[in-house]
């Protein structure tokens, strides 16, 4: 929705789409995933290398998650060529876990990646096919929290949702 700029809190206008798009897909069946407190992540691997990024080319990665990310991908360049047939992917997620956002040791002990999307050169894959790719590389996924419409889930966000990783706020 869009939000009244003029607002402290910038409220949400219900009702009032950011795009007509969403007016017309509102009412759709949608699978909903939790939104994970963290930093976006995106893992890029093209000619045998693995580059990473945020949100943004100019979002910093703080340094423990990205000696985490080290330790995860580096080692499994061979088998992301093996998934991707060698081919271009982008791994979508969240870097979480300690000093990852204020909660973010309540998802871990530790910091990590978690995929949320996977983009194999222009083709974004459907959900079994992201979890297929997680299976494949040792990953987690995002869980699913529910399916119905853009209605149900501002119903759901509306009551609170619970993390599916703990006893808090999702």
């Amino acid at each position: 929705f869009k939000r009244d700029m003029s607002s402290p809190h910038k409220t949400l206008i219900e009702g009032d789409w950011t795009l007509p798009e969403f007016e017309y897909l509102a009412a759709n069946a949608w699978t909903f995933t939790e939104k994970v407190d963290g930093t976006n992540i995106r893992i890029h691997f093209k000619d045998e290398a693995v580059v990473y990024g945020g949100r943004t080319d100019s979002a910093q990665i703080p340094a423990p998650l990205v000696g985490r990310l080290n330790e995860r991908f580096l080692p499994m360049i061979e088998r992301l060529g093996e998934v991707f047939s060698g081919g271009e992917a982008v791994l979508y997620g969240e870097g979480y876990g300690p000093k990852i956002q204020k909660g973010g040791g309540n998802y871990r002990a530790d910091q990590d990646f978690v995929l949320f999307d996977v983009r194999v050169g222009n083709w974004w894959l459907q959900r079994s096919d992201v979890e297929d790719v997680a299976q494949k590389l040792g990953l987690d996924v995002v869980p699913i929290i529910g399916e119905g419409t853009l209605f149900d889930a501002v119903r759901m966000a509306k009551v609170g949702i619970r993390s599916t990783w703990g006893d808090f706020e999702a």
